[in-house]
């Protein structure tokens, strides 16, 4: 769920930089931004409402933790090679973060479904 509002809602709120004219760039500006923030909103809200596949579910958590590395790549490629920034101020945005509190979280969840889908099995073997 933390997951969904991190790649569904706080893009909205947070910007991810801001240009050489001091203007915030928001993630709707540029069109590979909007796709992957999309897609791995997607991926957690279908991750949500498959419960009761886990291994699914799991899988899903992986595919989004890929898509959010790639997301922080295209972060950290278009941060090295934005100019102007300032002595004093850093030019980046909260927004950069939020595919690494992605991932995090996405982490969190995919071990507590390893252990849910440990626990199913060990009570299986006991009948």
């Amino acid at each position: 769920m933390v997951c969904l509002l991190l790649t569904g809602v706080f893009p909205f709120i947070f910007p991810l930089w801001k240009d050489a004219e001091g203007k915030p760039f928001y993630f709707m500006m540029d069109i590979a931004y909007v796709a992957l923030f999309g897609l791995s909103a997607t991926l957690s809200l279908l991750s949500i409402l498959s419960h009761a596949k886990r291994q699914q579910q799991f899988v899903m958590g992986r595919l989004n933790i890929i898509l959010n590395l790639i997301l922080l790549g295209l972060f950290v490629y278009r941060t090295l090679n934005l100019s102007g920034e300032a002595a004093t101020v850093s030019e980046k945005g909260i927004g950069m973060f939020l595919p690494i509190f992605s991932i995090v979280f996405l982490v969190l969840a995919n071990k507590a479904i390893k252990k849910d889908e440990d626990l199913v099995k060990s009570v299986d073997r006991l009948r």
